[in-house]
């Protein structure tokens, strides 16, 4: 794996992957975790290069400050905090995508109407 220093001070890595026969990439796992990878990634083609880069969620940022004051408040700190954050913004798009399910469901059953504390839970 060859290291370059760019511009910013900030270390580059390269590192040369296969290309599967059915077109596929494998992220090297240390990528994959370092910039925060989950089930989506967007690829740009730039020029005569094509550009990888986890998908970055705008729906996340609504909910980051109620995470944070969440796990504040429940003492966490430094690396332990940086870590749960990174972990609870990770369950919320399969809840969204949950929710999404339940409520099509409901509304192909015919069923009538549903309050919104039906369809998100009462406030506690």
């Amino acid at each position: 794996m060859q290291q370059e220093m760019v511009k910013s001070g900030l270390k580059r890595e390269r590192k040369i992957i296969s290309v599967s026969t059915k077109r596929q990439l494998t992220i090297p796992q240390k990528y994959y975790d370092l910039l925060g990878f989950d089930n989506e990634a967007e690829c740009v083609l730039q020029e005569d290069s094509l550009i990888i880069k986890p998908l970055q969620s705008t729906n996340t940022s609504e909910f980051s400050e109620q995470i944070l004051a969440d796990l504040i408040s429940q003492g966490l700190e430094g690396a332990e905090l940086l870590s749960a954050f990174k972990e609870h913004l990770k369950s919320i798009r399969p809840a969204v995508q949950k929710l999404i399910k339940e409520t099509d469901e409901f509304a192909k059953s015919g069923k009538g109407r549903m309050s919104l504390d039906e369809l998100f839970g009462e406030d506690e």
